[in-house]
């Protein structure tokens, strides 16, 4: 008896009742792997349940080889009434009658049990009891017959009857053995009442009978026990098949979730990131790709610890996943803190759509996160979009780098936003990786410092505010271009803390020390586009004890109009704080005029090309219009870039009001500043 999971006489009661219900008529051995229970990944499979299972699968079965098998025998049954015309013609109308009533009324009642669905357990009733009725149905008129000696030669065809309870017909043992007994008591009683014949005939047949009775019922005992122990073993290995399934289901399961949240990993991912890419390439079944990634996630880590930081992970990835599945999608975490999301067939509107609607889940859960540089107090996150599009290349990986692109693009944005994929977009280059963990660490390794460059007025050449220029060397000492780093510092979000420490510091080292009567500061677009911006900025002037009106931020022309009204607010909230707002390279890029109209600055800075331009009349041309223009609106007029004698002199005659360049003063620390 194998190994189950029930013992004692648990297992027989259950091996008796399943076998008492499971026999069929010709017995089908189960099919081991097929119709497991349709919960098996989520409920428990057990032994006793294994049986039941294949109870269930052997009940057809059972009815159509039984059928088959009665409708043989029946042939069978019916075609002997050839022999009874030969060997007992003078009762062979009544026999024969007798075994079509008989095979007629059998065959009448299986098929009406079949029909009705009967159960299982009057099939084998049905069956042995047309078996006893054929064989005393025949008997009793056949004894009748005048032709003893052919009769009692005859008889000996009976023992057929008795061997059909016991090894055509697969009864439960004990149906098999009442059966075959009823046939044989109906043998005894016929010979010693009704048929006259000798003791030794009587002892003879007698005796084969008996033979017979106890030799097929052996038989069917011993096959009841080899089918008992057939479907033992095959509920075994059915039991044992599920659980071997489940660990292997649960094995891929676990081979493709991440350990942390419970989502998808990288390794499920890119496998349905193949399937996605194969279905685009065969049959241009379009997809999109989400790259999240969750702000300043390391300041989270370092103020409340890895654990409430894996617990934030977990929230959000909770929550990232009801959004994403809900519109048929499929998200997994990627590394570290961030996540990916593979949408099918969506149309980059829809994409853009869910893309927001992820964005705005996180927001709502409100995980406070008060060590952010740009002054947020919640967790948010910053979202990379890329769409299938011709000329994507040859290999998935194309649309990943894409996402990844588009998602650098969003954190130099200021973040908790969402950028779709630009091929004219400027891609990082190696160096400028090396350079973001280096600008993240650069305040508190001391690697980035202030120097200022006098601002003089015109009239009296005198210096009256210094601009704040940032410079970043490397721990080995090499200085990086402000070209180079500054550019890197917007992509990678790490400007919002630059920005705040370069105000501060100016503040502290100019006005508070009253070196200069004005400092100006360069601002970049992702700092006024961040919300709390203004705020933090009023923060420093308060912590500071300097006057708003005493702090100027350069805002450079080039920035980009698609975010028009939050830059807008934000200079609003910052001339109210009495901050001076001044417009930087005027002229060098292509919304000037549309900022001297929607800002009223106290200064335009007039780009140095301009100036640079002034040896050929045509150039001196385009100065003097610009001066004019800038003159008309009643803004103050700086121009930058002064490296000559000449180039002062011709600014002074057209009444500049200020100039800045390496002629009138070089970039210095503060300690080397004089005192206005």
């Amino acid at each position: 008896m194998p190994n189950a999971t029930l013992e004692g006489a648990e297992v027989w009661l259950t091996f008796q009742h399943t076998l008492d219900g499971c026999q069929s008529g010709v017995f089908a051995g189960p099919r081991l792997y097929a119709n497991v229970p349709p919960d098996e990944s989520t409920a428990s499979f057990s032994f006793a349940e294994a049986l039941k299972s294949l109870k269930t699968e052997n009940d057809a079965v059972r009815w159509r080889s039984s059928r088959h098998g009665l409708w043989i025998a029946v042939a069978v049954y019916v075609s002997f009434a050839l022999p009874d015309r030969w060997l007992i013609p003078d009762v062979a109308p009544v026999t024969i009658a007798a075994r079509f009533v008989v095979a007629t009324i059998a065959l009448l009642v299986f098929e009406t049990l079949r029909l009705a669905k009967a159960q299982t357990v009057w099939l084998d009733i049905t069956c042995a009891s047309a078996l006893l009725a054929g064989y005393v149905g025949w008997l009793y008129p056949a004894i009748a017959t005048r032709d003893v000696t052919a009769m009692s030669y005859y008889m000996i065809f009976g023992a057929i009857f008795m061997m059909g309870a016991n090894l055509f017909f697969s009864f439960p043992f004990r149906l098999s053995v009442i059966t075959s007994s009823l046939v044989l008591c109906a043998f005894f009683v016929t010979i010693e009442e009704f048929f006259p014949s000798s003791q030794t005939y009587k002892f003879a047949f007698g005796l084969f009978y008996i033979s017979c009775f106890i030799f097929t019922s052996f038989v069917n005992w011993r096959l009841n026990v080899e089918r008992r122990n057939v479907l033992l073993n095959a509920a075994e290995a059915r039991h044992q098949h599920w659980e071997a399934s489940e660990r292997g289901r649960s094995l891929l399961e676990l081979s493709h979730t991440d350990y942390l949240t419970g989502i998808s990993n990288r390794r499920a991912l890119d496998r349905r990131l193949d399937e996605c890419w194969a279905a685009w390439k065969d049959e241009q079944r379009d997809f999109s790709v989400f790259l999240i990634d969750v702000d300043f996630f390391k300041r989270f880590n370092d103020r409340y610890g890895h654990q409430e930081g894996d617990r934030c992970l977990i929230v959000i990835a909770n929550a990232l996943k009801a959004v994403v599945e809900s519109s048929d999608g499929m998200i997994g975490r990627y590394g570290g803190e961030e996540f990916i999301v593979v949408m099918p067939a969506a149309l980059p509107k829809v994409a853009m759509t869910l893309a927001e609607k992820i964005r705005m889940e996180v927001e709502s859960l409100a995980i406070a996160h008060d060590e952010r540089p740009d002054d947020m107090s919640i967790v948010t996150v910053s979202i990379g979009a890329a769409f299938t599009r011709e000329k994507v290349g040859e290999k998935v990986e194309r649309i990943v780098r894409e996402a990844d692109l588009a998602l650098y693009n969003a954190k130099a944005s200021g973040r908790n936003c969402i950028r779709s994929f630009d091929p004219l977009l400027p891609r990082p280059d190696d160096y400028a990786g090396k350079l973001v963990p280096l600008l993240a660490a650069a305040i508190d390794r001391k690697l980035v410092s202030l120097v200022y460059q006098p601002i003089f007025d015109v009239t009296n050449e005198k210096a009256r505010a210094v601009e704040a220029l940032m410079r970043l060397r490397m721990p080995d000492g090499t200085a990086v271009s402000p070209k180079t780093f500054i550019p890197v510092a917007e992509r990678s979000g790490a400007i919002l803390e630059l920005g705040r420490w370069a105000i501060e510091t100016a503040c502290r080292d100019i006005l508070m020390t009253d070196r200069m009567v004005t400092v100006s500061v360069n601002v970049s677009p992702i700092q006024l586009r961040s919300p709390g911006f203004a705020a933090s900025v009023a923060d420093i002037l308060a912590r500071c004890g300097v006057c708003g009106s005493r702090l100027a931020l350069e805002v450079t022309e080039g920035l980009d109009m698609d975010m028009q009204s939050e830059v807008l607010k934000c200079i609003a909230d910052l001339r109210a704080l009495g901050v001076e707002i001044w417009l930087d390279d005027f002229g060098c890029g292509f919304a000037g005029l549309s900022w001297l109209r929607a800002i009223e600055f106290q200064t335009v800075k007039v780009d140095r090309t301009f100036l640079h331009d002034c040896s050929n009349p045509r150039g001196l041309m385009m100065l003097q219009d610009m001066i004019a223009l800038i003159r008309n609106r009643g803004n103050t007029i700086l121009v930058e870039g002064v490296e000559t004698a000449a180039q002062f002199s011709l600014l002074k005659d057209l009444r500049i009001d200020r100039v800045q360049g390496f002629h009138m003063g070089m970039p210095v620390s503060a300690e080397l500043l004089s005192a206005a």
